[in-house]
Protein backbone atom coordinates (compact mmCIF):
# COMPACT_ATOMS: atom_id res chain seq x y z
CA UNK A 1 0.00 0.00 0.00
CA UNK A 2 1.75 3.59 -1.14
CA UNK A 3 2.02 5.69 1.93
CA UNK A 4 0.14 9.15 2.34
CA UNK A 5 2.89 11.42 1.03
CA UNK A 6 3.33 9.22 -2.27
CA UNK A 7 -0.57 9.18 -2.64
CA UNK A 8 -0.47 12.62 -2.25
CA UNK A 9 2.64 12.87 -4.96
CA UNK A 10 0.61 11.06 -7.74
CA UNK A 11 -2.40 13.29 -6.76
CA UNK A 12 -0.46 16.56 -7.49
CA UNK A 13 1.06 14.67 -10.88
CA UNK A 14 -2.50 13.70 -11.79
CA UNK A 15 -3.87 17.14 -11.32
CA UNK A 16 -1.23 18.74 -13.53
CA UNK A 17 -1.52 16.53 -16.24
CA UNK A 18 -5.21 17.46 -16.00
CA UNK A 19 -4.40 21.01 -16.09
CA UNK A 20 -1.73 20.53 -19.09
CA UNK A 21 -4.17 18.84 -20.68
CA UNK A 22 -7.09 21.27 -20.69
CA UNK A 23 -4.34 24.07 -21.79
CA UNK A 24 -3.22 21.88 -24.66
CA UNK A 25 -7.18 21.91 -25.41
CA UNK A 26 -7.34 26.01 -25.29
CA UNK A 27 -4.51 25.97 -27.52
CA UNK A 28 -5.67 23.48 -29.86
CA UNK A 29 -8.49 25.83 -32.09
CA UNK A 30 -7.71 28.31 -34.37
CA UNK A 31 -5.51 31.58 -33.64
CA UNK A 32 -7.26 34.05 -31.51
CA UNK A 33 -5.96 37.04 -33.47
CA UNK A 34 -7.44 38.01 -36.82
CA UNK A 35 -5.27 39.27 -39.35
CA UNK A 36 -3.78 42.59 -39.70
CA UNK A 37 -5.05 45.44 -41.42
CA UNK A 38 -5.24 45.09 -45.29
CA UNK A 39 -2.94 48.02 -46.13
CA UNK A 40 -0.34 46.45 -44.12
CA UNK A 41 -0.76 42.96 -45.46
CA UNK A 42 -0.76 44.39 -49.10
CA UNK A 43 2.25 46.31 -48.58
CA UNK A 44 4.54 43.63 -46.89
CA UNK A 45 2.97 41.00 -49.34
CA UNK A 46 4.75 43.25 -52.55
CA UNK A 47 7.78 43.91 -50.39
CA UNK A 48 8.13 40.26 -49.93
CA UNK A 49 7.38 39.68 -54.29
CA UNK A 50 9.98 42.64 -54.64
CA UNK A 51 13.10 41.45 -52.30
CA UNK A 52 16.01 40.11 -54.27
CA UNK A 53 14.82 41.63 -57.70
CA UNK A 54 16.75 44.86 -57.87
CA UNK A 55 20.45 43.67 -59.23
CA UNK A 56 22.42 44.16 -56.22
CA UNK A 57 26.01 42.71 -55.98
CA UNK A 58 25.96 40.00 -52.90
CA UNK A 59 29.33 40.65 -52.04
CA UNK A 60 28.90 44.18 -50.45
CA UNK A 61 31.87 46.18 -52.20
CA UNK A 62 30.31 49.51 -51.73
CA UNK A 63 31.58 51.36 -49.03
CA UNK A 64 29.44 50.94 -45.59
CA UNK A 65 27.15 53.49 -45.91
CA UNK A 66 27.08 54.12 -49.16
CA UNK A 67 23.40 54.88 -51.20
CA UNK A 68 21.78 51.29 -52.59
CA UNK A 69 18.75 51.18 -54.79
CA UNK A 70 16.75 48.94 -52.42
CA UNK A 71 14.63 46.02 -53.86
CA UNK A 72 11.40 47.84 -52.85
CA UNK A 73 11.60 50.39 -55.80
CA UNK A 74 11.52 47.75 -57.87
CA UNK A 75 8.55 46.86 -59.96
CA UNK A 76 7.19 43.28 -60.23
CA UNK A 77 7.45 42.71 -63.62
CA UNK A 78 6.85 39.30 -65.42
CA UNK A 79 9.99 37.21 -65.26
CA UNK A 80 11.27 34.57 -67.56
CA UNK A 81 10.80 31.43 -66.28
CA UNK A 82 15.07 30.96 -66.78
CA UNK A 83 15.59 34.18 -64.98
CA UNK A 84 17.99 33.47 -62.01
CA UNK A 85 15.57 35.69 -59.99
CA UNK A 86 12.47 33.24 -60.62
CA UNK A 87 14.38 30.63 -60.30
CA UNK A 88 15.67 31.25 -56.31
CA UNK A 89 11.40 32.39 -55.76
CA UNK A 90 10.50 29.23 -57.34
CA UNK A 91 12.92 27.36 -55.23
CA UNK A 92 12.58 29.16 -51.86
CA UNK A 93 8.50 28.98 -52.34
CA UNK A 94 8.85 25.18 -51.86
CA UNK A 95 9.54 25.57 -48.82
CA UNK A 96 5.78 26.92 -47.74
CA UNK A 97 4.96 23.82 -49.14
CA UNK A 98 6.95 21.27 -47.35
CA UNK A 99 9.56 21.69 -49.99
CA UNK A 100 7.69 19.46 -52.52
CA UNK A 101 8.88 20.19 -56.41
CA UNK A 102 7.52 22.96 -57.86
CA UNK A 103 5.88 20.98 -60.96
CA UNK A 104 3.48 19.76 -58.07
CA UNK A 105 2.15 22.93 -57.16
CA UNK A 106 -1.36 23.55 -57.79
CA UNK A 107 -3.77 27.08 -57.83
CA UNK A 108 -5.85 25.79 -55.13
CA UNK A 109 -2.87 25.24 -52.59
CA UNK A 110 -1.28 28.65 -53.58
CA UNK A 111 -4.76 30.39 -52.89
CA UNK A 112 -5.27 28.55 -49.65
CA UNK A 113 -1.30 29.70 -48.91
CA UNK A 114 -2.57 32.99 -49.96
CA UNK A 115 -5.63 32.68 -47.88
CA UNK A 116 -4.04 32.45 -45.02
CA UNK A 117 -0.91 34.77 -45.05
CA UNK A 118 -3.53 37.51 -46.00
CA UNK A 119 -6.63 36.69 -43.91
CA UNK A 120 -5.83 34.50 -41.45
CA UNK A 121 -8.59 31.98 -42.73
CA UNK A 122 -9.26 28.20 -44.60
CA UNK A 123 -9.87 28.83 -48.08
CA UNK A 124 -12.70 26.65 -49.28
CA UNK A 125 -12.82 27.65 -52.78
CA UNK A 126 -12.42 30.87 -54.67
CA UNK A 127 -16.02 31.23 -55.91
CA UNK A 128 -17.17 30.96 -52.08
CA UNK A 129 -15.55 34.66 -50.82
CA UNK A 130 -17.19 37.70 -51.66
CA UNK A 131 -16.44 39.68 -54.38
CA UNK A 132 -13.76 41.99 -52.97
CA UNK A 133 -11.94 38.81 -51.62
CA UNK A 134 -11.86 37.25 -54.56
CA UNK A 135 -10.11 40.15 -56.76
CA UNK A 136 -7.34 40.49 -53.79
CA UNK A 137 -6.87 36.71 -53.90
CA UNK A 138 -6.50 36.84 -57.34
CA UNK A 139 -4.51 39.77 -57.87
CA UNK A 140 -2.02 38.41 -55.42
CA UNK A 141 -1.76 35.41 -57.41
CA UNK A 142 -1.12 37.49 -60.13
CA UNK A 143 1.95 38.73 -58.80
CA UNK A 144 3.16 35.71 -57.27
CA UNK A 145 3.06 34.00 -60.89
CA UNK A 146 4.78 37.04 -62.07
CA UNK A 147 7.50 36.63 -59.54
CA UNK A 148 7.56 33.00 -60.46
CA UNK A 149 8.58 33.45 -64.04
CA UNK A 150 5.34 31.02 -64.44
CA UNK A 151 1.78 30.48 -64.54
CA UNK A 152 0.66 27.84 -61.84
CA UNK A 153 -1.39 25.10 -63.15
CA UNK A 154 -5.19 24.72 -62.14
CA UNK A 155 -6.58 22.17 -60.06
CA UNK A 156 -5.70 20.72 -56.43
CA UNK A 157 -2.62 18.36 -55.10
CA UNK A 158 -3.24 17.54 -51.85
CA UNK A 159 0.35 16.06 -51.98
CA UNK A 160 1.40 19.54 -52.16
CA UNK A 161 -0.55 21.55 -48.72
CA UNK A 162 0.37 24.40 -48.12
CA UNK A 163 2.28 25.16 -44.19
CA UNK A 164 -0.34 27.35 -42.38
CA UNK A 165 0.73 27.89 -39.76
CA UNK A 166 -1.84 29.61 -37.24
CA UNK A 167 -4.55 27.40 -38.49
CA UNK A 168 -2.64 23.63 -39.12
CA UNK A 169 -3.00 21.38 -35.77
CA UNK A 170 -0.95 22.26 -33.38
CA UNK A 171 2.09 19.87 -32.05
CA UNK A 172 2.76 19.57 -28.16
CA UNK A 173 4.99 17.64 -26.41
CA UNK A 174 4.07 16.95 -22.66
CA UNK A 175 6.42 18.11 -19.84
CA UNK A 176 6.46 16.95 -16.43
CA UNK A 177 5.72 18.86 -13.71
CA UNK A 178 9.12 18.71 -11.75
CA UNK A 179 10.33 20.52 -15.60
CA UNK A 180 8.43 23.57 -14.85
CA UNK A 181 8.64 23.25 -10.77
CA UNK A 182 12.27 23.65 -11.67
CA UNK A 183 12.33 26.34 -14.39
CA UNK A 184 10.02 28.66 -12.48
CA UNK A 185 12.18 27.92 -8.89
CA UNK A 186 15.73 28.65 -10.84
CA UNK A 187 14.31 31.82 -12.71
CA UNK A 188 12.99 33.16 -9.37
CA UNK A 189 16.17 31.85 -8.11
CA UNK A 190 17.96 33.94 -10.47
CA UNK A 191 15.94 36.91 -10.39
CA UNK A 192 16.76 37.16 -6.57
CA UNK A 193 20.79 36.55 -7.40
CA UNK A 194 20.77 39.46 -9.97
CA UNK A 195 19.08 41.51 -6.96
CA UNK A 196 21.94 40.91 -4.37
CA UNK A 197 24.75 40.74 -6.95
CA UNK A 198 24.42 43.65 -9.21
CA UNK A 199 21.66 45.81 -7.37
CA UNK A 200 19.26 44.91 -10.06
CA UNK A 201 15.45 45.31 -9.34
CA UNK A 202 12.43 43.64 -10.63
CA UNK A 203 9.52 45.51 -11.95
CA UNK A 204 6.28 45.44 -14.05
CA UNK A 205 5.34 48.42 -17.04
CA UNK A 206 1.92 47.77 -18.04
CA UNK A 207 2.09 44.11 -17.73
CA UNK A 208 5.72 43.73 -18.93
CA UNK A 209 7.97 42.63 -16.58
CA UNK A 210 11.83 43.38 -16.54
CA UNK A 211 14.98 43.18 -14.91
CA UNK A 212 16.76 46.79 -14.44
CA UNK A 213 20.33 47.27 -13.69
CA UNK A 214 21.56 50.45 -13.06
CA UNK A 215 25.57 51.55 -12.96
CA UNK A 216 26.93 51.36 -9.71
CA UNK A 217 28.17 54.72 -10.34
CA UNK A 218 25.72 57.37 -9.51
CA UNK A 219 27.34 59.38 -12.35
CA UNK A 220 25.32 58.54 -15.01
CA UNK A 221 22.75 60.64 -16.66
CA UNK A 222 20.89 60.05 -20.54
CA UNK A 223 22.25 63.06 -21.49
CA UNK A 224 25.88 62.64 -20.66
CA UNK A 225 26.69 58.66 -19.89
CA UNK A 226 26.74 55.84 -22.00
CA UNK A 227 23.67 54.89 -23.99
CA UNK A 228 21.80 52.20 -22.01
CA UNK A 229 21.51 48.59 -23.19
CA UNK A 230 18.31 46.84 -23.82
CA UNK A 231 18.89 42.84 -24.26
CA UNK A 232 15.88 40.73 -25.69
CA UNK A 233 15.58 36.97 -24.85
CA UNK A 234 15.02 34.16 -27.14
CA UNK A 235 12.96 31.37 -26.81
CA UNK A 236 13.78 28.78 -23.78
CA UNK A 237 14.12 28.44 -20.47
CA UNK A 238 14.41 32.51 -19.51
CA UNK A 239 17.19 33.30 -17.47
CA UNK A 240 18.44 29.86 -16.54
CA UNK A 241 19.70 30.28 -20.35
CA UNK A 242 21.07 33.12 -20.54
CA UNK A 243 22.32 33.90 -17.02
CA UNK A 244 25.95 33.69 -17.93
CA UNK A 245 25.60 35.71 -20.93
CA UNK A 246 24.10 38.36 -18.96
CA UNK A 247 26.70 38.40 -16.06
CA UNK A 248 29.47 38.53 -18.50
CA UNK A 249 27.42 41.52 -20.11
CA UNK A 250 27.31 43.37 -16.78
CA UNK A 251 31.02 42.57 -15.98
CA UNK A 252 32.10 43.90 -19.41
CA UNK A 253 29.99 46.82 -19.03
CA UNK A 254 29.14 48.30 -15.42
CA UNK A 255 29.19 52.16 -16.68
CA UNK A 256 25.63 52.06 -18.25
CA UNK A 257 22.06 50.58 -17.30
CA UNK A 258 21.08 47.19 -18.50
CA UNK A 259 17.05 46.30 -19.27
CA UNK A 260 16.20 42.95 -19.31
CA UNK A 261 12.53 42.70 -20.65
CA UNK A 262 10.93 39.18 -19.80
CA UNK A 263 8.53 36.99 -21.28
CA UNK A 264 7.32 34.24 -19.65
CA UNK A 265 5.51 32.56 -22.99
CA UNK A 266 8.96 32.32 -24.30
CA UNK A 267 10.74 31.10 -21.08
CA UNK A 268 8.60 27.81 -19.98
CA UNK A 269 7.00 29.34 -17.00
CA UNK A 270 3.49 27.37 -17.09
CA UNK A 271 2.48 29.37 -13.59
CA UNK A 272 2.30 32.56 -14.79
CA UNK A 273 -0.73 34.73 -15.91
CA UNK A 274 0.57 35.47 -19.01
CA UNK A 275 2.06 32.16 -20.11
CA UNK A 276 -0.67 31.26 -22.79
CA UNK A 277 -1.46 35.40 -23.48
CA UNK A 278 1.94 36.82 -24.71
CA UNK A 279 2.02 40.29 -25.94
CA UNK A 280 1.10 41.33 -29.67
CA UNK A 281 3.38 43.49 -31.70
CA UNK A 282 1.57 47.12 -30.73
CA UNK A 283 1.46 46.15 -27.09
CA UNK A 284 4.90 45.22 -26.97
CA UNK A 285 6.17 47.68 -28.75
CA UNK A 286 3.78 50.32 -27.00
CA UNK A 287 4.76 49.00 -23.52
CA UNK A 288 8.67 48.91 -23.97
CA UNK A 289 8.22 52.48 -25.67
CA UNK A 290 6.50 53.74 -22.47
CA UNK A 291 9.21 52.21 -20.15
CA UNK A 292 11.74 53.85 -22.26
CA UNK A 293 10.36 57.48 -21.73
CA UNK A 294 9.32 56.91 -18.05
CA UNK A 295 13.10 55.65 -17.14
CA UNK A 296 13.87 59.37 -19.84
CA UNK A 297 16.36 57.42 -21.56
CA UNK A 298 14.30 58.64 -24.93
CA UNK A 299 13.25 61.86 -26.00
CA UNK A 300 9.14 62.32 -26.09
CA UNK A 301 8.79 62.43 -30.21
CA UNK A 302 5.35 61.75 -30.50
CA UNK A 303 2.08 62.85 -28.04
CA UNK A 304 -0.52 60.07 -27.19
CA UNK A 305 -2.36 60.91 -30.48
CA UNK A 306 0.31 60.25 -32.50
CA UNK A 307 1.16 63.86 -33.28
CA UNK A 308 4.98 65.31 -32.94
CA UNK A 309 6.43 67.07 -30.22
CA UNK A 310 8.68 69.75 -31.02
CA UNK A 311 11.64 68.36 -28.58
CA UNK A 312 13.55 66.61 -31.36
CA UNK A 313 17.44 66.64 -30.36
CA UNK A 314 18.57 70.11 -31.72
CA UNK A 315 21.37 70.34 -34.21
CA UNK A 316 24.90 69.59 -31.87
CA UNK A 317 22.81 68.08 -28.93
CA UNK A 318 23.64 64.61 -28.04
CA UNK A 319 20.91 62.21 -29.32
CA UNK A 320 18.92 60.07 -27.13
CA UNK A 321 18.08 56.30 -27.27
CA UNK A 322 19.04 53.03 -26.63
CA UNK A 323 21.56 49.93 -27.68
CA UNK A 324 19.09 47.33 -28.16
CA UNK A 325 20.59 43.96 -28.67
CA UNK A 326 18.30 40.94 -29.06
CA UNK A 327 18.81 37.27 -29.79
CA UNK A 328 16.54 34.94 -31.65
CA UNK A 329 13.32 35.64 -31.14
CA UNK A 330 13.80 38.25 -29.64
CA UNK A 331 14.72 40.12 -32.87
CA UNK A 332 11.00 40.28 -33.20
CA UNK A 333 10.24 42.46 -30.33
CA UNK A 334 13.15 44.23 -32.00
CA UNK A 335 11.55 44.75 -35.02
CA UNK A 336 8.54 45.94 -33.49
CA UNK A 337 10.29 48.55 -32.10
CA UNK A 338 12.13 49.68 -35.20
CA UNK A 339 9.25 49.74 -36.69
CA UNK A 340 6.55 51.51 -33.96
CA UNK A 341 9.30 54.28 -32.36
CA UNK A 342 12.08 53.64 -35.12
CA UNK A 343 13.92 57.15 -32.78
CA UNK A 344 14.17 55.05 -30.14
CA UNK A 345 16.90 52.81 -30.77
CA UNK A 346 20.50 54.63 -31.06
CA UNK A 347 22.24 51.39 -31.88
CA UNK A 348 20.70 48.00 -32.78
CA UNK A 349 22.58 44.58 -32.79
CA UNK A 350 20.94 41.36 -34.10
CA UNK A 351 22.36 38.01 -32.82
CA UNK A 352 20.92 34.91 -34.79
CA UNK A 353 18.24 37.02 -36.03
CA UNK A 354 14.95 35.25 -37.23
CA UNK A 355 13.28 38.74 -38.61
CA UNK A 356 15.16 38.66 -41.85
CA UNK A 357 14.06 36.47 -44.93
CA UNK A 358 11.26 35.09 -42.58
CA UNK A 359 8.62 35.50 -45.57
CA UNK A 360 10.79 32.80 -47.11
CA UNK A 361 9.35 29.90 -44.63
CA UNK A 362 12.78 28.27 -43.80
CA UNK A 363 11.83 29.68 -39.82
CA UNK A 364 8.28 28.00 -39.56
CA UNK A 365 9.45 24.97 -41.56
CA UNK A 366 12.60 23.94 -39.56
CA UNK A 367 11.42 24.82 -36.55
CA UNK A 368 8.02 23.01 -36.72
CA UNK A 369 7.48 21.30 -39.74
CA UNK A 370 10.47 19.59 -40.64
CA UNK A 371 11.52 15.68 -39.31
CA UNK A 372 14.55 16.32 -37.36
CA UNK A 373 17.28 14.34 -39.23
CA UNK A 374 19.61 14.91 -36.29
CA UNK A 375 19.89 14.40 -32.60
CA UNK A 376 20.45 18.62 -31.99
CA UNK A 377 17.55 18.82 -34.18
CA UNK A 378 14.76 16.55 -32.21
CA UNK A 379 16.54 18.08 -28.80
CA UNK A 380 15.92 21.61 -30.26
CA UNK A 381 12.23 20.68 -31.28
CA UNK A 382 10.87 18.34 -28.42
CA UNK A 383 12.87 20.57 -25.64
CA UNK A 384 11.91 24.26 -26.96
CA UNK A 385 9.58 24.27 -30.43
CA UNK A 386 7.17 21.43 -29.13
CA UNK A 387 6.97 22.76 -25.74
CA UNK A 388 3.31 24.17 -24.49
CA UNK A 389 3.94 27.78 -24.58
CA UNK A 390 6.41 28.28 -27.11
CA UNK A 391 4.22 26.35 -29.45
CA UNK A 392 0.78 28.27 -28.65
CA UNK A 393 3.12 31.50 -29.91
CA UNK A 394 4.78 30.35 -32.87
CA UNK A 395 1.24 28.18 -33.69
CA UNK A 396 -1.44 30.54 -32.71
CA UNK A 397 0.30 34.17 -32.16
CA UNK A 398 2.54 33.80 -35.13
CA UNK A 399 2.25 37.15 -37.53
CA UNK A 400 4.59 37.40 -40.44
CA UNK A 401 3.93 40.44 -41.95
CA UNK A 402 4.83 42.04 -38.16
CA UNK A 403 7.81 39.65 -37.67
CA UNK A 404 9.58 40.56 -41.11
CA UNK A 405 11.84 43.39 -41.02
CA UNK A 406 13.17 44.49 -44.13
CA UNK A 407 16.43 46.89 -44.61
CA UNK A 408 14.57 49.83 -45.20
CA UNK A 409 13.45 49.49 -41.50
CA UNK A 410 16.63 49.85 -39.55
CA UNK A 411 18.59 53.29 -39.19
CA UNK A 412 21.81 53.54 -40.05
CA UNK A 413 21.66 49.81 -41.11
CA UNK A 414 25.19 50.32 -42.89
CA UNK A 415 26.92 51.85 -40.55
CA UNK A 416 28.70 49.43 -38.52
CA UNK A 417 29.25 51.39 -35.43
CA UNK A 418 25.36 51.71 -35.47
CA UNK A 419 24.34 48.37 -36.38
CA UNK A 420 26.04 44.96 -36.29
CA UNK A 421 24.37 41.59 -37.44
CA UNK A 422 25.99 38.18 -36.19
CA UNK A 423 24.95 34.97 -38.13
CA UNK A 424 26.07 31.44 -37.91
CA UNK A 425 26.30 29.00 -41.16
CA UNK A 426 25.50 25.99 -39.54
CA UNK A 427 22.31 27.63 -37.85
CA UNK A 428 19.64 24.94 -37.76
CA UNK A 429 16.39 27.69 -37.04
CA UNK A 430 17.32 29.68 -40.40
CA UNK A 431 19.20 29.22 -43.76
CA UNK A 432 21.89 32.27 -42.63
CA UNK A 433 23.20 31.91 -45.65
CA UNK A 434 20.16 33.32 -47.65
CA UNK A 435 19.83 35.86 -44.44
CA UNK A 436 23.77 36.70 -45.46
CA UNK A 437 22.90 37.18 -49.41
CA UNK A 438 20.20 39.95 -48.35
CA UNK A 439 22.23 41.60 -46.09
CA UNK A 440 24.94 41.83 -48.32
CA UNK A 441 22.89 43.02 -51.43
CA UNK A 442 22.04 45.83 -48.93
CA UNK A 443 25.88 46.83 -48.41
CA UNK A 444 25.84 45.53 -45.23
CA UNK A 445 29.89 44.52 -45.13
CA UNK A 446 31.93 45.41 -41.88
CA UNK A 447 28.78 45.01 -40.37
CA UNK A 448 28.09 41.26 -40.31
CA UNK A 449 30.11 39.10 -38.12
CA UNK A 450 29.26 35.52 -39.75
CA UNK A 451 31.28 32.33 -38.58
CA UNK A 452 30.45 29.57 -41.00
CA UNK A 453 30.59 26.88 -38.47
CA UNK A 454 28.38 28.73 -35.76
CA UNK A 455 25.76 27.26 -34.49
CA UNK A 456 22.30 28.50 -33.12
CA UNK A 457 22.60 30.64 -29.98
CA UNK A 458 26.89 29.92 -30.12
CA UNK A 459 27.27 33.54 -30.16
CA UNK A 460 26.35 34.00 -27.00
CA UNK A 461 29.04 31.34 -25.69
CA UNK A 462 31.19 32.12 -23.03
CA UNK A 463 34.97 32.22 -24.93
CA UNK A 464 33.81 32.03 -27.70
CA UNK A 465 35.23 34.78 -30.66
CA UNK A 466 31.51 35.91 -31.44
CA UNK A 467 31.06 36.40 -27.81
CA UNK A 468 33.72 38.58 -27.34
CA UNK A 469 33.04 40.58 -30.66
CA UNK A 470 29.38 40.61 -29.36
CA UNK A 471 31.34 42.80 -25.98
CA UNK A 472 33.78 44.45 -27.87
CA UNK A 473 30.98 46.35 -30.20
CA UNK A 474 28.52 47.50 -27.44
CA UNK A 475 31.60 48.88 -25.55
CA UNK A 476 33.34 50.75 -28.54
CA UNK A 477 30.94 54.00 -28.71
CA UNK A 478 28.95 55.59 -25.41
Amino acid sequence: MPGTAERCLRGRYVFFSVYLYSLARLISGSSPHGPASLIELQSAFKRSLQAGLAFLPEDGSDEEGGVRPGSPTEDIIALDFDDPRAVDFRNYMRTWYGKVPWSSIRKHEVYAWLSWSIYNAPFPSLESLPEDEQEILRSAMSMLEKRAGIAIPDGSNPDSSPLLLTLDPINVAWRPFVWYAFIAVGNSVLRQYLKVKWRASIGNYNGLEYILRMPLTRSWSPETGPHPIVFVHGLGLGLIQYNIFLTQLMEAIPDRPVLVPLHPHASQEIFHPRFLNPMNRHESADCLAGLLRELDWVEQHRADNGEKLDDEPKDGQRPTGVTMVSHSNGSFTHAWLLKAHPEMIYRSCFVDPVTFCSWEGDLCYNFIYRRCATGLELLMKYFVGMELGVANFLQRHFDWSANSLWFQDIPNACDPSKTKFFLGGKDDVVDAERVKRYLTSHGIRKGLWFDPHGRHGEALLSGGKGHKEILRWLREAS
